[in-house]
């Protein structure tokens, strides 16, 4: 007997149907963020984006330099991920723009060779307008700024991403999500919290009131909030509350960043609520450390808690699983695989969840079998179906992997 077939009976005996997880697992893409492989620098200057609000710290040799080196580096991540990918695409990734345009003008055609790389791949793809790292939000506010010319310069930008982000949809065949997030805050007590907030949901009016025309249907508008960050220590104007009310008040995709919440906060256990009052839920898989938000994914209790809750709330079609963290100090090519390979393995362990007997345990109020049941079910197999997974889709096992990230290291990346 195979350690697959001894671990198909083993959850069989748990009401598990193993091969039902496969399944929904191989049917289920991750989508993979270009940021991670040039530590958000983005291709508009060779400087990279000045003054971005986001810190990708370390100095590792062999970041991407341009569209050739990242594009290699995301197929070499993507030839040791087991399962279905998308790309997670930022603004200011533009590739195919000579005569150097500003971002509230950009259009499909900017990102061509994107969409032609996509295509080939038969990946889809996800965008992301980028406000931040620009002379119009030196100052740390965008959407919300004082200045209704500055304000007007980002709402054309974020109208120009969903129409890219409809392009995009239209030509690959598969919608896109567009998530807003935006760095706007202070770093110490605000005189006035309600001003900003107010500006900031007229500018998000007007972006979503721009027609997108028979293309709308192929873009799906998210928004993304965030605790605190470097230099919005104290106030940020996109909070959980702000974006929460907006979302079930627009009927739009709520983003839930696990790096964006309080270290003790429950991400997990804002999911069933949420997903109460607003349609779709995108949830970007990172992990916070202290103060910093965007940590490789480990497969840590809060990564398997979330994925546990979409799945057995029945979640799982409504929801879009996105990966965003940016880890200068290691290896760009191994963070990317750990990542999606763990985010994959929360998942499957949430698909392979003794759910029938957990409820009926519950349900009976008694409450010891209940513990001993999520207890027990930490030792079923659960491995040998993520080794069968990674067959089925001709991906290296856990620990044969991290050869092929050495041989590019040295072939390639050294010699950048």
């Amino acid at each position: 007997m195979t350690p697959y077939n001894d671990a198909l009976e083993r959850f069989a005996s748990w009401g598990v149907d193993t091969e039902a997880a496969l399944s929904t697992l191989a049917a289920t893409p991750i989508s993979l963020h270009c940021w991670q492989g040039d530590d958000v620098a983005g291709f508009e200057s060779s400087e990279g984006a000045p003054g971005s609000g986001c810190l990708a710290t370390g100095n590792y040799p062999g970041k991407a330099r341009n569209f050739g080196e990242l594009t290699k580096d995301l197929a070499q991540a993507a030839a040791l991920i087991p399962g279905p990918l998308r790309l997670n695409l930022h603004a200011i990734y533009v590739t195919d723009n000579p005569g150097g345009v500003d971002r509230d003008s950009l259009t499909i055609d900017h990102f061509a060779s994107w969409r032609d790389w996509a295509k080939e791949r038969g990946w889809g793809i996800d965008f992301n307008p980028t406000c931040f790292g620009h002379r119009l939000a030196a100052d740390g506010f965008t959407l919300s700024h004082r200045d209704p010319a500055i304000r007007r310069f980002w709402i054309d930008h974020c109208i120009a991403s969903r129409r890219i982000a409809a392009g995009f949809g239209e030509a690959l065949d598969n919608p896109v999500v567009t998530n807003i997030w935006i760095p706007d805050g202070t770093k110490d007590r605000p005189a006035d919290r309600l001003s900003p907030r107010a500006r900031l949901a007229e500018s998000l009016d007007a972006i979503l009131s721009a027609d997108l025309g028979e293309q709308s249907r192929w873009n799906i508008d998210a928004v993304e909030s965030k605790l605190f960050g470097i230099g919005v220590e104290s106030y940020t104007v996109g909070s959980h509350e702000f974006y929460l009310g907006y979302a079930a008040k627009k009927a739009l995709a709520l983003c839930l960043d696990a790096g964006h919440f309080h270290p003790t906060e429950s991400v997990a256990d804002k999911i069933s609520s949420v997903l109460l009052h607003v349609p779709r839920l995108l949830l970007h898989v990172s992990r916070g450390v202290r103060w910093d938000s965007d940590h490789v994914v480990t497969l840590d209790d809060s990564t398997r808690e979330m994925l546990h809750e979409v799945v057995v709330g029945g979640f799982l079609p409504r929801t879009h699983i996105g990966l965003d963290f940016f880890d200068a100090s290691i290896n760009r090519i191994a963070a990317w695989t750990i990542g999606t390979r763990n985010t994959q393995k929360a998942l499957l362990l949430a698909l392979l969840a003794p759910q029938s007997h957990l409820v009926e345990a519950e349900n009976s109020r008694n409450d010891g079998k209940r513990l001993a049941l999520f207890e027990d079910s930490r030792s079923l197999p659960w491995g040998a179906v993520w080794d069968e997974h990674c067959k089925r889709h001709d991906r290296p096992r856990d620990g044969e992997w991290y050869s092929a990230v050495e041989a590019y290291e040295r072939d390639t990346l050294s010699k950048r």
